[in-house]
């Protein structure tokens, strides 16, 4: 999906204004006259950002900030007003906003936040994409798969983790090659790093 800047303003020429700056670096722009209309549009995971004023008829931009990090905690909002005052700033830099710019702005300024808010929250997604791979990887392990996983991460040689699981080392072995296949590793320090990247510990693996 193609990134887009969400420029939500009760302002015509502010709009079109902005549309122009994205467009000349090449992002492309959706123009919304109030917090409402973005509402209805909007779903979590969209790659992109939000430049969202405060003072608008109907849904203020404050609520519509709120909104948002209801639907999706992670996306970026830059917050733009031309009333600012110290505690609306803090107030939504503590509600999660990714900036907070007074009006008239420094184009070049507001482009490079811009762009870096696009690039953290890409950053962010990518990661979280990971994660669930592996966390879905580790899913796949029956009880007993974990139980013997536990073992390996804890370094205890197969005799020991039979003991432990009262079966035999055959057993084992078996439980062993089924989980290292199922999580698609040939080795134990790659069994290892894979854990370590999931942040599995052997509790959340055993669990």
């Amino acid at each position: 999906m193609e990134i887009c800047v969400y420029v939500v303003d009760d302002d015509q020429q502010v709009r079109e204004s902005l549309e122009w700056l994205l467009d000349s670096v090449g992002i492309r722009t959706q123009l919304f006259k109030n917090g409402q209309d973005f509402l209805e549009t909007f779903s979590a995971g969209l790659p992109g950002c939000v430049i969202l004023d405060v003072r608008m008829p109907g849904v203020n931009g404050m609520d519509v900030h709120q909104l948002i990090k209801k639907i999706d905690q992670d996306f970026p909002v830059i917050i733009v007003t031309g009333h600012a005052d110290v505690p609306m700033a803090l107030r939504a830099m503590k509600e999660g906003a990714f900036d907070f710019i007074e009006k008239p702005y420094n184009d070049q300024h507001l482009l490079e936040r811009i762009q870096l808010a696009i690039q953290q929250y890409s950053l962010a997604q990518k990661e979280q994409e990971k994660h669930k791979t592996l966390t879905d990887l580790f899913k796949q392990l029956t009880k007993r798969e974990k139980e013997v996983l536990d073992g390996v991460l804890q370094g205890k040689p197969n005799k020991s983790i039979a003991e432990m699981l009262c079966i035999s080392v055959k057993t084992v072995e078996v439980h062993r090659a089924s989980l290292m296949s199922k999580l698609n590793v040939k080795t134990v320090s790659e069994l290892v790093r894979l854990a370590i990247e999931a942040e599995h510990d052997q509790t959340s693996i055993t669990s």
